[in-house]
């Protein structure tokens, strides 16, 4: 006899219960379990109605309908509950069994096992803002609307709002999670095959809610890298120029800020007005003054010259 242990290793795998993988790998083994075994269930439970009634049909050759049960009587024989025991059992072990395996599945997919040193998993910042997604990359570059990941590496999602609450989801992959504003959520998920998925909000935001999508890029890894690194570029050159930028402000203030010489000649003020008023006095000109200094000084020390 087939146990459902069996049927369950037969369709996940011979060397392990639960799948491990990427969450799409994981939620395709879920549904492939679901569906057999509903399957299963429901041609068993279809034959053995149509073969109940075909043993129970209305025909000439039944005999004497004395012995049928009437309405509201309860059935003699049966085994003594032997059979309602039995369906019953098996249907609570189907039930059960069912439960446990994907209660244990599903705790692989918010805690999957460790990646190694060399692998490490790379972590995106998404901040839902109204009605657009903010991917935030570890080396600091920001882009709206368009996330790019490699093929084949892990990919952890902070997700949070900026202003209302969100949900971030991408279907294809299997990845989706709330944007709460002031707190981060988490989940993960691996991309398989490069290529191009959509990314939705799958909270009601308000009136342009319906437009908060975004494109998942899948890229190859030396194609990730390459894109990563000149963004990395881009966001030193930016920095460069916005430091330089407010240097030539500063520099701009403060020669805004610095008095001129008209604002700081000396001023007369009239005596006994009772509105003083004032008179700028040009400063004398540098080659009026040598002259006078140098003529001064011949005449104390030579006194001869008239």
């Amino acid at each position: 006899m087939v146990t459902l242990a069996t049927l369950l290793v037969g369709l996940v795998g011979p060397a392990q219960l639960v799948p491990e993988g990427s969450r799409a790998v994981v939620f395709r083994r879920i549904y492939e379990v679901f569906l057999v075994l509903g399957t299963a269930v429901g041609v068993i439970v279809i034959a053995y109605m149509l073969w109940k009634a075909w043993k129970y049909r209305a025909a000439a050759d039944h005999g004497d309908d004395a012995d049928r049960p009437e309405l509201g009587e309860l059935p003699s024989g049966g085994g003594g509950g032997r059979k309602l025991f039995l369906s019953f059992s098996l249907s609570a072990i189907v039930v059960v069994s069912l439960i446990s395996w994907t209660y244990l599945t599903l705790l692989y997919v918010e805690n999957p096992e460790p990646v190694q040193d060399d692998e490490e998993p790379l972590t995106v910042r998404v901040v839902g803002h109204s009605f657009f997604w903010e991917f935030v990359y570890p080396n600091g570059q920001s882009v709206n609307d368009t996330l790019r990941v490699p093929e084949d590496r892990r990919v952890r999602l902070v997700v949070t709002s900026d202003d209302v609450f969100h949900n971030f989801g991408i279907p294809e992959l299997r990845a989706k999670s709330d944007a709460i504003p002031g707190q981060e959520t988490d989940t993960w998920f691996v991309a398989e095959d490069t290529g191009t998925y959509q990314a939705n909000c799958y909270e009601l935001c308000g009136a342009g809610h319906s437009h908060m999508t975004a494109t998942v890029q899948v890229l190859s890894q030396s194609g990730f890298q390459s894109w990563y690194q000149g963004t990395g570029n881009e966001g030193a050159n930016d920095t460069a120029a916005s430091m330089d930028e407010n240097a030539t402000a500063n520099d701009t203030a403060s020669a805004l800020a610095t008095p001129t010489s008209a604002a700081s000649s000396p001023v007369l003020t009239a005596p006994g007005a009772s509105a003083p008023s004032t008179r700028v006095l040009p400063s004398p000109p540098a080659s009026t003054v040598a002259p006078a200094r140098h003529a001064s000084v011949a005449t104390r020390h030579h006194p001869e010259v008239i």
